[in-house]
C-alpha cells in the first residue's frame, strides 16, 4: 500500500504545475504535499535552498501571469525505496511549455524524501538536477 500511496502524492506533486489547456495550475497544493519546515533544493547552475513558501511564490507567480502557458512536467521513470516510515524515490522527468512566446522541452533529475505521518505520506525534502 506505501508505494501506490507514495506514487499518488508524487503524481500529485508533478501535476501541481500543470497549466495545459487554460488550466489553472495549483502550486498552492505544495503546502499540502510538503511538511512545512521542508527543504527543496535546486542544484546548479544557480544552486538555491528553497522554504516551502519561497519555492512556491515565483511559480505561482510565472503560471499564472501569462509568461509560462500551456506548461507541464512528468515522471518518466522512478524508483522507491520504503524502510518504515521513511522513503526515497529517485526519478526522471521531462516537462515542456511556451516561456515568453517561446516553445520549449527539458527535463532532469528529481530525488524525493517522504515521510508517513498521521495523515499519510508527505515530502519532507526534495531536490532537482535540471539537464543542461
Amino acid at each position: 500500500m506505501s508505494q501506490s500511496e507514495i506514487d499518488v502524492v508524487t503524481a500529485e506533486f508533478f501535476g501541481a504545475f500543470d497549466n495545459r489547456g487554460d488550466k489553472a495550475a495549483d502550486v498552492a497544493r505544495i503546502r499540502r504535499l510538503v511538511l512545512p519546515g521542508g527543504v527543496i533544493v535546486k542544484t546548479g547552475p544557480e544552486f538555491t535552498v528553497y522554504t516551502v513558501d519561497e519555492f512556491i511564490e515565483p511559480r505561482e507567480r510565472l503560471l499564472t501571469d501569462g509568461r509560462l502557458v500551456e506548461f507541464s512536467e512528468w515522471e518518466t521513470s522512478g524508483r522507491t525505496e520504503i524502510a518504515g516510515d521513511i522513503a526515497s524515490r529517485f526519478g526522471d522527468y521531462r516537462k515542456s511549455g511556451i516561456l515568453d512566446g517561446e516553445p520549449f522541452e527539458g527535463g532532469g533529475t528529481k530525488t524525493i524524501q517522504f515521510v508517513r505521518t498521521p495523515e499519510g505520506w508527505r515530502i519532507a525534502a526534495f531536490a532537482w538536477y535540471d539537464q543542461p
